[in-house]
């Protein structure tokens, strides 16, 4: 009876030790945060990546004017097929970005055309690696 109890409390201790991807979310939620109140980005949103190809939108809608985006990766590694921002007068356009990201990777800083622009949504196609797991794309604007 005591080895049970023994086994089930070690289990129960084992299970617990490695925080879940909820509680490292959260922990990477805090993180940017603090980044974003200390740096000129701004976090405009993130999605995850579902599966092999997948198109995803956010939409930025706020007030202020940005001058360039930049884009961060996290949780795993993923192949951006092509990005569209939507300007704030329906203007579209699209950065050559044909990229792949390795986990905790950083996009370059993309110049938006004609200076600081309202961003109104911006929609992504891509794709997780084969033999990875989801990724996590975040979308950073640096403001005018």
């Amino acid at each position: 009876m005591r080895s049970i109890i023994l086994l089930f409390a070690l289990s129960a201790c084992v299970a617990r030790s490695a925080p879940g991807p909820r509680a490292t979310e959260r922990r990477d939620d805090r993180r940017d945060a603090r980044f974003d109140a200390r740096s000129p980005w701004d976090k405009l949103g993130e999605r995850w990546v579902q599966g092999a190809i997948d198109r995803d939108t956010i939409v930025v809608g706020r007030g202020e004017r940005y001058q360039r985006i930049k884009l961060v990766v996290e949780h795993s590694d993923l192949e951006l097929y092509d990005i569209t921002l939507v300007f704030g007068n329906g203007e579209a356009w699209s950065p050559n970005t044909r990229m792949v990201f390795g986990q905790g990777t950083t996009s370059r800083e993309i110049d938006l055309p004609g200076g600081a622009r309202h961003i109104a949504r911006v929609e992504f196609r891509y794709g997780n690696l084969p033999g990875g797991g989801r990724a996590q794309v975040e979308l950073w604007g640096l403001g005018s």
